[in-house]
């Protein structure tokens, strides 16, 4: 297989161009198979962090993030997608006041998808997986050293960077894909004075051999804010 795994989208909080470079990306590595690794959506009016006065309440920042979303659907319509732990904020939120998952809509109903939602996948001895409780400086170290084998991981906005190991039987590797967000959003307000920048790339998995694709989208460069 020919996978494509695109970074943490946070919608509505996407970077403008990140889509077109998914896609450029996709068909330049003539890739067969589509990997959301996690939080697609964002959830920022419902989460139990402090809220930014500037953003959507619940209902718009949810309208907002399905048509959004549609995008991404309709030019990658088989997709798989890695549950995140923004996406599972409804379900956790329900929870704390005993709701129990039954109560609450599928993801493909909740967003008018037909993709397949699941923790985690394996393709070609690789696992995708979200990351979450992967953190530090080389997320991707510690993703690989507890899989032991390979995995692909988002979840860490600042990082991008595949690592390998090897013994006398087997090699292993772990990518971090980096993200697609937008800094600048006001859900990301929390990070401005962070000195780590979310790294803006997408990660290509050809036969089980990882490659990182950085956008370039400095200015004026192909992926520029001001070119969309």
């Amino acid at each position: 297989m020919k996978v494509l795994v695109i970074g943490d989208l946070h919608e509505p909080a996407s970077r403008k161009g990140y889509l077109q470079f998914c896609k450029d990306t996709y068909a330049k590595w003539q890739c067969n198979k589509v990997v959301f690794i996690g939080d697609v959506a964002d959830f920022h009016a419902i989460s139990r962090h402090e809220k930014e006065p500037q953003c959507k309440g619940p209902q718009d920042e949810y309208e907002y993030t399905k048509s959004q979303l549609a995008k991404w659907h309709r030019a990658f319509p088989g997709a798989l997608v890695c549950l995140g732990n923004h996406d599972l904020r409804p379900e956790r939120m329900a929870k704390c006041v005993s709701i129990p998952k039954t109560f609450l809509k599928g993801y493909n109903e909740l967003w008018g998808t037909k993709w397949k939602w699941e923790s985690e996948f394996e393709i070609d001895n690789v696992t995708y997986r979200h990351g979450t409780g992967f953190g530090g400086k080389y997320p991707a170290c510690t993703a690989m050293t507890a899989e032991r084998g390979n995995i692909v991981i988002g979840h860490c906005h600042a990082r991008a960077e595949i690592v390998w190991s090897a013994s006398r039987k087997n090699r292993i590797f772990g990518m971090s894909v980096g993200c697609g967000i937008d800094q600048e959003a006001y859900q990301f307000a929390y990070g401005c004075d962070l000195k780590d920048r979310p790294f803006l790339s997408a990660g290509v998995v050809l036969d089980g051999i990882p490659q990182l694709v950085p956008m370039a989208c400095g200015k004026g460069e192909k992926y520029d804010n001001a070119r969309f």
